[in-house]
């Protein structure tokens, strides 16, 4: 059977064991992923990966998912690797397990590993204010709400910062960076709009200026919060990502290519897509089907302005499992070392504590639930328990904004990659259900 005709006729067939088994072998051979293993072999059970499956089928039978990719490693082996529905609704196009998705907030992971492979190279430190590199951070001001009598309302007035943004703070969303699209802060959105860093007619799309000009209007707009007190969910990786341009002498995306792609086999990620490679680009509905609005995504078949760090990359499920089982090993895969363990164990580790307001909460955001702080690029679990989700202590992860997300569970040597195009306000029940599927595979 060919790969095109598995995949062409894989969401009119019941899930079965021999249909995983065949897509497996499919994603061995065209995701180039990891080696592959049977589950028994190391711990898991094929009949209860076969779950994920089939409940994804159904999802797109029900026509609330456009198509998935699935993959499934434990212990460095691909154990679990599934394909469902279209690659693109408008073309009819089959979902493939090469499919290149918009990754959107899971580039952020990536950019942080970046920027502590310059720690290692001694060249950027943690405690270094942002403006040590980008001149336009320098004395920052913060919009900080006040309530106005007169109004019956809240205003917002600026006042100087009580210290500048540092390099931990870009990495643990403390810097007093906000995102145009989640603000509620007038004075910043105000900021962001006249800066270019943000468009009301497209999510999470600062792509269009240079790098220069998003570091220069981006530094120049009032804080939303005083730095190192409060952890709100923003630009800080697109800043981070000019930061490694400014320290390295290369745009963001070569220096990535040079360091973390190429080393680690991840060939078909990177900030846009070739022309070439644009059939397999995957795509979402017109429309959201839970709300009914339109879905709009960034356009990746040019070059653009800037690489954005934040939500600019493409990936496939393959490359990303490849970075996720590196980033498990301790920093290396195949012989190919990005990192050491130790800077893994520290990003992976709670960068927030008690001192740090979480009015929004990291878990709640991209999970739901609580049980989780933040470390340096990642969601980090603080313990078995708490969190209404499986999983267990130690775990990191992220998501994107289109639907993709992953996760590395170092107790059950567990990584996992879930890549869709529903950039919905359901993402998080999808995340969800992905760990309580994988976890309830064990069986060792």
């Amino acid at each position: 059977m060919s790969h095109n005709t598995l995949i062409t006729h894989a969401p009119a067939m019941r899930p079965t064991l021999l249909t995983a088994a065949l897509t497996l072998a499919a994603s061995s051979v065209f995701a180039q992923a990891l080696p592959m293993a049977k589950p028994e072999s190391v711990g898991m059970s094929t009949e209860r990966l076969a779950k994920i499956g089939a409940a994804l089928q159904q999802e797109v039978n029900d026509k609330k998912l456009p198509g998935a990719v699935v993959m499934v490693a434990r212990k460095g082996k691909l154990v679990y690797s599934t394909s469902v529905g279209s690659l693109n609704n408008s073309t009819g196009g089959a979902m493939s397990p090469d499919a290149l998705f918009r990754i959107y907030s899971m580039t952020k992971p990536l950019v942080s590993t970046a920027l502590m492979m310059l720690v290692e190279d001694g060249k950027v430190q943690l405690t270094d204010p942002v403006s040590k590199f980008l001149p336009s951070f320098k004395g920052p001001m913060v919009s900080v709400p006040t309530f106005d009598p007169v109004f019956n309302g809240v205003t917002f007035k600026l006042m100087p910062a009580n210290r500048e943004p540092t390099i931990q703070d870009l990495l643990r969303h403390t810097s007093g960076i906000a995102y145009g699209e989640l603000t509620k802060n007038t004075l910043v959105r105000d900021a962001y709009i006249k800066a270019g860093v943000f468009k009301a007619d497209l999510d999470y799309d600062s792509r269009t200026l240079s790098g220069a000009e998003m570091a220069d209007g981006l530094g120049k707009a009032p804080l939303a919060q005083q730095p190192g007190t409060a952890w709100e969910y923003s630009l800080s990786v697109d800043v981070q990502g000019r930061v490694v341009e400014a320290v390295s002498g290369k745009r963001l995306n070569d220096f990535m290519q040079e360091r973390m792609f190429k080393p680690l086999k991840m060939t078909d990620t990177g900030f846009s897509v070739p022309a070439a490679k644009l059939p397999l680009l995957a795509e979402a509905f017109p429309k959201d089907p839970a709300t009914g609005a339109a879905n709009k995504l960034i356009d990746v078949s040019k070059t653009p302005g800037n690489d954005s760090g934040g939500a600019g990359a493409v990936s496939t499920a393959g490359d990303y499992l490849r970075y996720c089982q590196a980033m498990l090993n301790g920093g290396q895969l195949d012989g190919a070392r990005i990192l050491s363990r130790t800077t893994v164990n520290l990003m992976a580790s709670d960068h927030l504590g008690s001192a740090i307001s979480t009015t929004v909460n990291p878990g709640m955001l991209l999970l739901g639930t609580p049980g989780y702080t933040f470390g340096l690029g990642f969601l980090v679990r603080q313990s078995d328990g708490i969190a209404g989700v499986h999983g267990t202590t130690g775990e990191f992860m992220w998501a994107g904004y289109a639907g993709t997300f992953f996760w590395a569970e170092p107790k059950e040597q567990i990584c996992a990659v879930y890549m869709t195009q529903a950039p919905s306000p359901i993402r998080a029940y999808y995340r969800r259900f992905m760990k309580d599927m994988v976890a309830q595979a064990i069986v060792d």
